[in-house]
């Protein structure tokens, strides 16, 4: 039981950058290389805020997760003219069914550029007492191919598929994707999560919008918001597949997948982890709307 619990804490862990860069802040995908895709900009911009998200277990399946509680604290800035810049920090608390008590904290920086062609990423975990372990790369898009070059876990080059995009750009397109009617999106995903190696098929699926009069049944900080009170909102599910995975069957289990509320500004809210064998509830806590620098002539 001691190892099934110690294997759950990690995955959250592990899948929490890519959840909390989607949750709050994915041009349907054609096919063609990044680069070459339709534009995703979108007429509302995307919303510089710092949030803090309150977790709890939704529910559990079987007896690997008997508690969890914990705080995300998610700040998100800048601009089309100097790149986004995301600053994450996690801290969770997991109790298994041997009464097994298990402390992770996750802290990450990185910087996308707006049309997603450079992404820089740095994320440390520390498992209880443990010594932390670091995540540090760059990724570059250039001439059709995307290259990675890690300096920790270890050194290490490697390069992605041309069509592979960054988490601003994932939630770009996914709010293009809603503007347009598109209920299904298929994108392939690199958020520098696990060892820094780790790439995902991704499938997400759009509700229909939600227009902003309409109060949502649990009010949470975005109800009072007035940056966000008047602005459309889609009920968004979002699938991770480890793409290096292979099935005997042919039918692939996701190993996550998180469902929440998202704003045409990129903000989101009411937060729903899924990590198959439980899952975390997310609700916003708090949101400070922070000032954007304007671009320059």
């Amino acid at each position: 039981m001691r190892r099934l619990q110690l294997f759950s804490a990690s995955r959250v862990v592990s899948h929490s950058l890519a959840a909390a860069v989607a949750a709050t802040a994915l041009v349907v995908s054609s096919g063609l290389p990044a680069a070459a895709a339709p534009s995703a900009a979108t007429s509302v911009p995307f919303l510089a805020h710092q949030a803090v998200y309150d977790l709890s277990l939704r529910k559990a399946r079987g007896n690997a997760v008997n508690n969890a509680r914990g705080r995300i604290l998610y700040s998100f800035s800048g601009s089309t003219c100097e790149g986004y810049t995301t600053d994450f920090r996690q801290v969770s608390e997991l109790e298994s069914g041997e009464n097994k008590t298990t402390m992770s904290d996750l802290r990450s920086t990185s910087w996308e550029d707006a049309d997603g062609k450079s992404y820089r990423f740095k994320i440390e975990t520390r498992m209880n007492d443990g010594a932390p372990s670091a995540v540090d790369g760059i990724a570059e898009r250039a001439g059709g191919t995307i290259t990675v070059k890690l300096k920790q876990p270890k050194q290490k080059t490697f390069t992605l598929d041309e069509g592979t995009v960054f988490p601003t750009e994932q939630v770009k397109r996914i709010i293009a994707a809603a503007k347009e009617g598109k209920s299904v999106l298929e994108l392939v995903v690199y958020d520098g999560s696990d060892d820094g190696e780790k790439v995902y098929n991704t499938l997400t699926v759009i509700g229909q919008p939600i227009p902003g009069d309409r109060k949502p049944a649990q009010p949470d900080a975005s109800t009072s918001s007035d940056a966000l009170k008047s602005l459309t909102r889609w009920p968004v599910t979002v699938s991770y597949y480890d793409r290096a995975a292979k099935s005997e069957t042919g039918e692939q289990t996701p190993v996550y997948a998180m469902s929440f509320e998202l704003y045409e500004n990129g903000v989101s809210r009411a937060l729903v982890l899924d990590y198959n064998d439980f899952v975390i509830a997310g609700a916003m806590g708090k949101i400070d709307v922070k000032d954007t620098k304007p671009c320059k002539p």
